[in-house]
């Protein structure tokens, strides 16, 4: 899915390949002092996030 937002991904783009895992925010709210996610959903990113490393990892093998 691409997005608009504007994060060092950005940046990284330019010499690497990027990504980013995006996790849902309670009632969506997101970029707002008032952001807030359970430690369930920062689990589930984080789970994300080391799957893609793994695969990654088996695929430069």
């Amino acid at each position: 899915m691409v997005s608009g937002a504007g994060h060092d991904a950005c940046n990284v783009a330019a010499v690497a390949p990027t990504s980013m895992i995006f996790v849902p925010c309670d009632e969506g709210l997101s970029h707002n002092e008032a952001e807030n996610i359970s430690a369930q959903q920062a689990a589930d990113g984080a789970d994300v996030l080391l799957h893609a490393i793994l695969r990654a990892a088996v695929a430069v093998s």
